[in-house]
């Protein structure tokens, strides 16, 4: 018999080779149909995989991300099942599971292929699901896997097995179709109710543009039909809500080929909200004792040696920029942090000039792969709201609380409600991916634990997400339908500052290194700006929306009157327009709701006589007459409440 610890500390004694269903199966027969996975001493497992000594479980449904995990990783296999039956000869390249579904690369060896095929391929999948085919899984040597895949000629395969060590190797099988693979997967396909495969596209295989381009399949599942529904329906949400589609609505921002992929242009407007962002977080800052700096774009490449980011993140950056000098070589800098460094190290420092707060709206530039770019959520040429605090060790849970306290801030005020808080933490079993000693690591990470739970924030941890310099404590917020972005970081590092030697005075005279913080709240401004139009639907709070209020005469009888409202308007510092078009009042009224402008003011000879205006509010409709002065004080309250601080 083997002990079988639960999540609650309970024990139960099974017999050797207990299988995760089995075990599901002894507590009730509706979890056993609920259970998707198995975590068996903090490792993912086939609910049918035997356990052969005591261990720590945990069992995994719908509703966790490892039930998902595998549920959506055995519809890869079933969707590649599927196309190897339609399109015999096919190549399969990997077939992942992702944050909303799966996708596979294939090569399709001959066979064209496109989104009109795909429910030819949904209806296939959907034959072999309702098979209630078993999937099994079998360890093989390297050498029987190579043998299997030259045989097939299947050279994706094949060099996937060189890169793997012998006795790591397992094969699983649904039916005819069998897949190199390290699992988990679902005991049966038959758990797999709809389907939905979603689109083409193509994918450099192992996203090496040097490589063969694939044809990459994304697709999602679900094990009822109404999920599916909910879905599709949320889809077609995010459609209406696109950045790139809103953005060129309201005039905020725009791309040129002839400028550059992923290098955006900021269109008037955009440009207002943006600083409107951008002046909003420097008064937060300045309560909080920031500093505001200005570094270049470029810096030499041994800046970025001396940090760390030329070995981490060379591959992913712009070519060096070679000078006339003979020998001489400049990088677009990919990071802020190694100019604030020296920033730092500009004059010596006492432990009385600490916390040292350096805050840049720094532009930043990394040459992400072009078929990864999208709109303003992954570009090439990006501006974070940056800042580095560095500060002495007794200072170091307090500061990071404040930084927590601001992004806090940034949320209630522009309503992200649904937030959790990420704590990323190295990966204990790969730790050459990290710079720094074990010793420094462990006191960032208690840092980070202990400030968290001082703010009472909901949280996950996830191993292996650190930084390469540092832990980190990463914000993942759902927005109004539902997705979730991360959104906000705050990292702790011990590294940077011995890697450029800096160093402070004690009270005891003797020399110490600071510990350094990076947060960025926003993230990127790009990036944000992009969630906050999705968030919002392009409805942005009135502080920020580029136009408040919209004036519309009822006829040109009115224009000039429709001027001093707005002249009016503008002195109290409210941003409003004039549409004097020659069209009837409900087409202006039609056309301005959709420009998403929050108040519209109406003005006729009514109004004109009491000095008033006749207001009409972004969705809610009529709210009846008020003198200007009036509909001064409501708009400036309301300002006042949206900004209102915790």
């Amino acid at each position: 018999m083997i002990k079988i610890t639960f999540p609650d500390g309970a024990v139960r004694e099974y017999p050797k080779g207990v299988t995760g269903l089995d075990i599901a199966k002894s507590i009730s027969e509706w979890l056993a149909k609920e259970v998707l996975a198995i975590s068996v001493n903090n490792e993912v497992w086939d609910l049918t995989r035997g356990i052969e000594t005591d261990a720590t479980i945990k069992l995994h449904k719908w509703d966790d991300p490892e039930g998902k995990h595998a549920f959506w990783h055995s519809s890869a296999h079933l969707m590649a099942e599927a196309i190897e039956a339609l399109y015999p000869g096919v190549k399969l390249g990997i077939g992942p599971s992702i944050e909303n579904g799966f996708y596979y690369d294939i090569d399709f060896n001959g066979h064209s292929i496109s989104e009109e095929d795909l429910p030819k391929i949904e209806k296939k999948m959907l034959e072999f699901a309702q098979q209630k085919q078993p999937i099994t899984r079998k360890e093989v040597s390297k050498e029987q896997a190579l043998k299997t895949y030259k045989e097939k000629d299947d050279p994706y395969k094949v060099e996937l097995i060189n890169d793997l060590e012998d006795g790591t190797i397992t094969f699983y099988t649904q039916g005819d179709f069998t897949d190199l693979c390290r699992g988990p997967h679902l005991p049966h396909t038959g758990y797999i109710k709809a389907i939905k495969l979603l689109s083409v596209a193509g994918a450099y295989w192992r996203g090496d543009e040097k490589n063969k381009m694939l044809t990459r399949i994304y697709g999602i599942t679900f094990p009822k039909k109404n999920l599916l529904d909910e879905y599709l329906a949320m889809l077609e949400e995010a459609k209406k809500r696109d950045h790139r589609k809103i953005g060129k609505e309201l005039e905020l921002f725009t791309f040129s080929q002839s400028v550059g992929q992923g290098l955006p242009l900021w269109l008037p407007k955009g440009a207002q909200l943006r600083e409107r962002l951008e002046m909003f977080l420097k008064r937060v800052q300045k309560k909080y004792g920031y500093e505001q700096v200005i570094t270049p774009h470029i810096g030499q490449k041994e800046l970025y040696e001396t940090s760390g980011h030329w070995a981490k993140y060379g591959k992913d950056s712009f070519r060096p920029i070679n000078t006339p000098q003979e020998g001489e070589e400049f990088l677009l800098k990919p990071m802020n942090c190694p100019h604030h460094c020296e920033i730092y190290k500009s004059k010596p420092r006492s432990y009385k000039d600490l916390p040292l707060r350096l805050a840049e709206f720094g532009t930043v530039y990394r040459y992400e792969q072009s078929g990864e770019l999208h709109g303003l959520t992954r570009v090439r040429g990006f501006t974070q709201d940056d800042a580095h605090i560095f500060c002495r060790p007794d200072q170091l849970k307090e500061e990071f609380v404040k930084v927590i306290d601001i992004v806090l801030y940034i949320f209630k005020t522009l309503n992200f409600q649904d937030y959790t808080a990420q704590i990323s933490l190295r990966d204990p079993n790969n730790k050459e991916k990290y710079i720094g000693s074990d010793e420094n690591w462990e006191k960032a990470e208690k840092a980070i634990v202990e400030a968290a739970a001082e703010r009472g924030l909901k949280t996950v941890t996830e191993l292996g997400e650190a930084a390469f310099y540092g832990p980190k404590l990463d914000f993942m917020v759902r927005d109004a339908i539902g997705r979730k972005w991360q959104l906000g970081t705050i990292q702790v590092d011990y590294n940077l500052p011995e890697r450029f030697q800096l160093e402070y005075i004690g009270s005891d005279d003797k020399r110490y290194r600071p510990i350094m913080i990076h947060r960025a709240p926003f993230g990127s401004m790009e990036r944000f700006v992009a969630v906050l139009i999705e968030h919002t639907g392009g409805k942005f709070p009135l502080w920020l929306t580029p136009d408040q209020v919209v004036v519309l005469p009822i006829s040109e009888k009115f224009n000039e009157y429709a001027k001093s409202v707005s002249n009016f308007l503008n002195n109290y510092d409210i941003r409003s327009l004039i549409d004097d078009r020659n069209e009837k009042i409900g087409k202006k009224i039609r056309d301005n709701e959709l420009r998403r402008i929050p108040y519209l003011l109406i003005v006729g000879e009514k109004e004109q006589e009491s000095n008033s205006v006749a207001v009409r509010v972004q969705g809610q409709g009529d709210k009846g007459q008020m003198k200007l002065e009036e509909f001064v004080k409501h708009i400036k309250a309301e300002i006042d409440n949206q900004l209102k601080e915790i």
